[in-house]
């Protein structure tokens, strides 16, 4: 299988992941009532707030269109870069947890991880030299 190929599945199944985290993050007591009142996260939900939001979840959305597109050195220095900047960002969500959500938390971030593991062994084993095929 091409390593694009196998690079754009992996941030699809990231993506998918990390809506989802989002998602069930919502029936977390106490949640949808801190958003009516503005707040998410100790920070005030605002124009700018929501706007950095959207940008850092376009990066991993946008892996999955680069990985299939982009020249195969840029591809592959695109996500070792961007899978090592989101490893510490996928810790972050579990910041001032309480240990009751430890498992949904450990396993949430243990599979984002595992999947950026994954992309990062890809990217970085990507043969230099290809036969005109690109894998």
């Amino acid at each position: 299988m091409p390593v694009q190929a196998k690079l754009a599945a992996a941030w699809t199944s990231f993506m998918f992941l990390y809506i989802y985290v989002d998602y069930f993050h919502l029936y977390k007591p106490g949640a949808i009532d801190h958003i009516r009142s503005g707040v998410i996260f100790e920070f005030t939900i605002s124009p700018t707030y929501l706007t950095i939001v959207l940008a850092l979840v376009a990066i991993p959305a946008l892996m999955i269109l680069l990985s299939k597109t982009l020249p195969a050195r840029a591809n592959r220095t695109t996500n070792l870069i961007v899978a090592a900047l989101e490893i510490p960002f996928a810790a972050i969500n579990a910041a001032g947890e309480s240990w009751d959500w430890a498992s949904f938390y450990g396993l949430s971030i243990g599979i984002e991880v595992l999947i950026l593991v994954f992309i990062l062994r890809a990217a970085w084993t990507w043969p230099r030299a290809t036969d005109g095929i690109t894998r």
